[in-house]
């Protein structure tokens, strides 16, 4: 869930958020007619954030943050333009990405045809638990042997 804000993001980072979102916002409505028009607008907006990109009045460039992002949310497009993979997208999470542990259920033949691969994997796989016996210690079955 990578998408979460889980940190402050600091004004600067705020303004580029900004950016992007209204860029997108633009491509959602002239891009999939007209990618001429689409650039236009785009140089347009760089031009209105490039006006005030050194403003060093803290409470103006506040205000004109959030008149910004009032602007964005009145003129957010209907159907916004997501890519496949993030969320909202067509293919958001529809594959999982496999479990390690599958490649230990292989056939010796199956594995026979990557010798580098899995040879290497065996030494990872026992650092591993020598790094998480480091620690936490051994198991209790361990112990008790």
């Amino acid at each position: 869930m990578s998408y979460l804000q889980t940190k402050v993001l600091s004004h600067a980072q705020k303004v580029r958020s900004l950016y992007k979102k209204a860029a997108r916002t633009l491509q959602s409505y002239y891009e999939p007619f007209d990618r001429a028009e689409f650039r236009y607008q785009a140089v347009l907006l760089r031009a209105r954030f490039d006006e005030n990109k050194n403003e060093v009045d803290v409470r103006k460039a506040k205000k004109l943050l959030l008149d910004g992002q009032k602007e964005l949310l009145l003129k957010s497009h209907p159907q916004q333009i997501y890519f496949p993979l993030s969320p909202g997208g067509v293919a958001y999470e529809r594959h999982f990405p496999t479990p390690d542990w599958i490649l230990d259920t292989w056939h010796p033949f199956e594995k026979a045809q990557y010798p580098e691969y899995f040879a290497l994997r065996e030494i990872r796989k026992k650092e591993y638990i020598e790094r998480w016996e480091k620690q936490y210690g051994k198991t209790e079955e361990e112990v008790a042997h």
